[in-house]
């Protein structure tokens, strides 16, 4: 199950601002400037949004590797929960060649995830890969550290963008704390130590349900 702590900012300077801090050092384990990447993700269901009502969502994921050659990292999303910032949910990742979608290369390929397949069976149940539709879409520079806190290590992900669905936009302005390895505690002090530390604020809604807000504004 993924653990990640979302905090919303002002603006990309109040968010980059954290690197420039006197303490970012004392838990960044590697302060060296980092390669910013640009992600561009979009969202698929059903007509009927059979995944939104089950609860879950699926994901393409474009991007460029180190040798700059195109890639594409499929993810089914599902359950989970959300408290003060804190998201947990169940997640399997699989990258593939093509940004075609495959329910069953991509059920194939996560056998091998943390996640158990057999709930992945569940949530992926009376969908065809022919059956789905692009819903929304999110595209961001992401630039990324690792962090030490406690005894763990977690991903601090700067993420800055937007959020395309329908006709509406919406800014991205957020850092992400995702445990790598470690307690979920020291996830929470963490996002705790950089509040009280910022202006940021803990942020309940994933990108995909602030998609869902704009498209939907009514049903929310």
């Amino acid at each position: 199950m993924e653990s990640e702590i979302k905090l919303s900012f002002k603006n990309r300077e109040e968010l980059f601002g954290i690197i420039n801090a006197e303490w970012f050092s004392d838990f960044c384990l590697d302060t060296s400037p980092k390669e910013t990447v640009t992600l561009d993700n979009t969202y698929y269901d059903t007509p009927d949004h059979k995944l939104i009502r089950k609860g879950g969502s699926i994901r393409i994921r474009k991007f460029l590797d180190e040798d700059d050659k195109v890639c594409y990292e499929h993810t089914v999303k599902f359950g989970g929960g959300v408290t003060d910032g804190l998201h947990q949910r169940y997640e399997w990742n699989v990258k593939m060649d093509s940004p075609r979608i495959d329910l069953a290369a991509l059920k194939d390929g996560a056998k091998d995830a943390d996640d158990p397949a057999e709930l992945l069976d569940d949530v992926l149940e009376g969908i065809s890969s022919d059956d789905l539709v692009p819903l929304c879409s999110t595209v961001f520079e992401r630039t990324k550290y690792m962090f030490g806190f406690g005894d763990s290590i977690m991903e601090a992900c700067f993420d800055c963008g937007k959020i395309e669905a329908g006709d509406k936009e919406e800014d991205i302005c957020e850092l992400e704390l995702e445990l790598e390895s470690g307690d979920v505690v020291d996830l929470k002090e963490m996002g705790q130590f950089i509040i009280d530390n910022t202006d940021a604020a803990p942020f309940n809604d994933s990108k995909f349900k602030r998609c869902l807000k704009l498209l939907y504004p009514d049903e929310q």
